[in-house]
């Protein structure tokens, strides 16, 4: 045998390229990932704003609404603004106030879905209650009462409207004791009232309070007398002309709110009745 046929094969392998088939990696997934999660968050707000009112879309804005800012002063420098909105239905990051404050500022107190300005309504209001109440005193020049009947009456003003006060005098009680049953200067009074009170439309509430008593009786009638007082006048107003629709409220409080600070003192006996402020 030659030395050629004595030599090892000399084998040769040949690798198969596949184009294409090397590794791309995930990052694709990470992308797709995405998209598919902002497709869900946008396909659920335009369902959220379809299936929700308005109150309830207003009540999420404000659950993800900051309401402690980071900082207290916002960015936008200190020009005319401060760097606020000039819109007072939205919450502002300097101050955290806004329409939906409890006690916005003048200048922030959203005017309403008409944009109407309530102020001249209000004013008009208290110039109409303190008309009343001039006709009611005399304070005017000419008294509507005699004398013995002005010296039963207090008056005052309130956010809930005009309050009378009619209480009871040393000698001259509005109602016999521990009963409803009026005594001459009630009829009075109410004789006045329901002239006064013919001026205008605006609702009537009736509050009956009482003096206190000795806490040694079995049966304290402070309730039951305040209720009964109370609903006894307000069919003196209806006998003298007053529409029943414009009584409001009928109450009793007892003894629960003295008008001095001697609970047992025969200043505590009245009634108040309100004329009632008219909604705007």
């Amino acid at each position: 045998m030659s030395r050629r046929d004595n030599a090892a094969p000399v084998i040769i392998k040949r690798k198969k390229v596949i184009a294409g088939g090397h590794h791309h990696g995930g990052a694709w997934k990470v992308a797709f990932a995405d998209f598919a999660t902002a497709m869900m968050a946008f396909f659920l707000m335009m369902w959220l704003l379809n299936a929700t009112t308005e109150n309830q879309r207003k009540g999420l804005a404000d659950y993800f609404s900051p309401s402690i800012p980071v900082n207290r002063i916002s960015g936008g420098g200190d020009g005319a603004f401060g760097g606020e909105n000039v819109f007072s239905e939205d919450t502002v990051a300097q101050s955290g106030r806004g329409a939906s404050d409890r006690m916005p500022e003048v200048e922030r107190q959203a005017r309403g879905a008409t944009g109407v300005d309530t102020s001249d309504t209000q004013a008009g209001e208290d110039a109409l209650l303190q008309a009343v109440e001039e006709a009611l005193t005399g304070r005017s020049g000419e008294s509507m009462a005699s004398e013995n009947t002005l010296r039963h009456i207090v008056t005052r003003l309130s956010d809930e409207g005009l309050i009378v006060e009619l209480f009871d005098l040393p000698g001259a009680p509005l109602f016999a004791p521990e009963s409803d049953r009026p005594q001459r200067a009630l009829h009075d009074l109410a004789d006045l009232l329901a002239e006064v009170f013919a001026l205008v439309q605006n609702g009537i509430a009736i509050e009956g309070h009482s003096r206190s008593f000795p806490v040694v009786l079995a049966a304290n009638p402070v309730w039951d007398v305040t209720t009964a007082r109370s609903q006894r006048f307000r069919e003196m107003l209806e006998e003298r002309g007053i529409a029943g629709a414009r009584l409001r409220r009928v109450t009793g409080h007892a003894d629960r709110q003295p008008a001095v600070r001697n609970g047992s003192a025969e200043r505590n006996n009245r009634l108040e009745v309100i004329l009632l402020r008219r909604l705007p």
